[in-house]
């Protein structure tokens, strides 16, 4: 029992005091002139702050980088709202910056390119980033992100006549990608380069697709044979398939797959020698 009156008496002393009627006048005049309070010398920044969770509910913020503008609004206590519309300070880049030149490529490149392609690009046109060093894709990453520019997304789907690394090229002609690139260098086939030092791209066209077949007429013969039947250069040969002069196939099957070139042997007449 007498444990339990000292309890009662420890929570008596504990109890919050009620306020006199002088301590409640003074509190409802405070609150009649919030600022004289906000503005007397012996409110402290700290009490400021406290006055400010007490009285406030929610704030909301919204940013307009474009504009350089900031929505807020204020949401006190009771419902009432405040909304300002706050000017923001433009950001001026501090110390170097990648030249503007550079920047528009990697725009460009972008829509064509992943990070790490275009960091090679650039590295292989001899360009520096603003510090004068080498591009790696993260530096590349990092640019494109600040200057809000679209990652390069491959299509899901490709075209009818879609443009394509060489890699993926060869692929779907079923066939090396060194044999196109000596097609490409020969100038057999038209190649697409964004810029120098951009990977080649070429055009999948029907005419390109029937170029490349598992088996060749009999009328196509090998380079060599093809050599011997016209008394020509292989560098005339390939002149001439590059003309138009000549047709050309790419057999991607069997021993004996290759090039073959189209010779049609002169009809014999009545009196020539067999």
């Amino acid at each position: 029992m007498r444990r339990r009156r000292r309890n009662c008496s420890v929570a008596n002393n504990n109890a919050p005091r009620a306020l006199t009627e002088e301590e409640q006048k003074r509190i409802k005049t405070l609150g009649s002139d919030l600022r004289l309070v906000w503005d007397a010398p012996t409110t402290s920044d700290r009490d400021r702050k406290e006055l400010l969770r007490t009285l406030l509910e929610e704030v909301i913020l919204k940013v307009e980088r474009k504009e350089s503008q900031a929505d807020l609004i204020l949401r006190w206590r009771g419902g009432t709202t405040t909304k300002l519309d706050l000017p923001l300070k433009r950001y001026q880049p501090q110390g170097p910056t990648t030249d503007e030149d550079t920047m528009s490529l990697l725009r460009r490149l972008a829509a064509h390119y992943s990070d790490d392609i275009i960091a090679g690009i650039l590295n292989r046109q001899g360009r520096k980033t603003a510090y004068g060093e080498r591009f790696t894709a993260q530096q590349v990453g990092s640019l494109r992100r600040y200057h809000e520019i679209p990652r390069f997304e491959p299509p899901r789907e490709l075209s009818v006549e879609a443009s394509l690394p060489i890699m993926k090229a060869a692929k779907i002609l079923g066939v090396a990608a060194s044999t196109l690139h000596r097609w490409l260098n020969a100038g057999l086939i038209a190649g697409e380069q964004l810029t120098p030092g951009a990977p080649w791209r070429i055009r999948i066209t029907e005419e390109l697709r029937n170029a490349f077949v598992d088996s060749a007429p009999p009328d196509y013969v090998p380079v060599l044979d093809a050599m011997r039947r016209l008394g020509i250069s292989r560098q005339t040969v390939w002149q001439r398939v590059k003309r138009g002069e000549l047709e050309a196939l790419h057999v991607r099957k069997g021993q004996r797959k290759g090039l073959r070139i189209r010779v049609i042997d002169p009809p014999t007449g009545l009196f020539d020698q067999p």
